[in-house]
């Protein structure tokens, strides 16, 4: 094994789950007290002694956090935390300077070269564990949102994927629903958990057969029974994602109705979530106005009237007439000279 005047990493088992921080220091007596004090505190450690070293070994031991020193040889601290935060791979693992330079400019060229803070040498032991603490459980909550970003990215793919006639249709729902949140008042968070569940409000249909999906005409009642499934087996797809709290709701329910018509619960009123009201809305209208392998897409004019009919039956009463001015800066150019001819059609037979 490498010296700690190199590089070195305390013998663990491959799949240890503890953190690993890193420490680079090249103060051999430094870089020895800071190692033994992480290794007490249960963390594994990896310590270089230049700015060389210290890239070489981020890239083989992947490390939670690091603690940086500014003045090293080879390349200084400032250079190395510019190399880290120029790769993808390292973009958002913490870094710490820990430095005996007190300027502010020294702290603001350290924030500059992206940083996630500043510890002054001679550093208190108590306050660097409990700042090094804090930044591995902020690093680790961003790594699920990211992981659950990916994964929601995948499931809403796979679902375009199932059903081909609803290419795009997500993304749009999204859209429509964002301006919608906003125009109603949702808070930022209220905000994310609409976007996911637009993603996702249908991704059940990756439980449903494709002959159904596909059907070009009318679906039995046996198949609307099958159909109308997909918001409970979404719900169960999402489940094992923490995120999916925020969503759930909103992709079990976008099929209840005002009235209490809707499924799979039979919800009415304000007893349906906020969320799933507002994607049951877009999600009509965005399905009405474009085409669908049991019909064409129907007229522009014809889905905004659809819209007011179900008002207070299907959608919720206080969202359509924010909605509908919404709607309609989606609503295509006149092609010169053509005629619209109605082609009617029933909202709740949309899947």
């Amino acid at each position: 094994m490498a010296t700690r005047d190199e590089i070195s990493l305390r013998p663990a088992s491959a799949d240890d789950p503890r953190a690993v921080v890193m420490v680079v220091e090249d103060d051999a007596a430094n870089r020895t007290l800071l190692a033994n004090l992480l290794e007490r505190e249960g963390f594994r450690v990896v310590t270089a002694a230049d700015g060389e070293a210290c890239l070489h070994a981020v890239g083989e031991w992947h490390p939670d956090l690091i603690l940086l020193d500014i003045g090293l040889p080879k390349l200084d601290g400032l250079a190395v935390c510019q190399r880290l935060r120029s790769v993808r791979e390292t973009r958002t693992t913490p870094i710490i300077l820990v430095t005996g330079r007190t300027d502010l400019a020294d702290v603001v060229a350290g924030l500059d070269a992206g940083a996630d803070d500043f510890i002054q040498k001679p550093f208190r032991p108590l306050e660097l564990l409990a700042r090094v603490r804090s930044a591995i459980r902020m690093r680790q909550a961003v790594t699920g949102m990211e992981t659950a970003r990916s994964v929601v990215a995948a499931l809403a793919t796979a679902v375009e994927a199932k059903d081909v006639s609803t290419e795009l249709h997500c993304e749009r729902l999204a859209g429509l629903t964002a301006r919608l949140g906003l125009e109603v008042g949702l808070r930022p968070d209220e905000l994310e958990a609409l976007a996911y569940g637009s993603l996702l409000h249908d991704v059940g249909k990756i439980g449903i057969p494709e002959a159904i999906l596909r059907k070009t005409g009318s679906l039995t009642e046996e198949e609307w029974t099958v159909m109308r499934r997909h918001p409970e087996i979404g719900e169960r797809i999402c489940r094992p994602l923490v995120l999916s709290r925020s969503f759930a709701s909103i992709i079990r329910h976008h099929h209840e109705r005002w009235d209490g018509g809707g499924y799979p619960d039979g919800l009415r009123g304000d007893g349906i979530p906020l969320g799933a009201r507002i994607v049951t809305l877009a999600d009509a209208f965005d399905a009405m106005t474009h085409d669908r392998p049991y019909r064409p897409a129907m007229p522009f004019e014809r889905a905004i009237e659809e819209i007011r009919r179900m008002s207070g039956s299907q959608f919720d009463p206080g969202l359509t007439p924010l909605f509908i001015p919404l709607a309609e800066t989606y609503a295509p150019p006149p092609a010169a000279g053509s005629t619209t001819v109605s082609t009617g059609g029933r909202v709740q037979s949309l899947a």
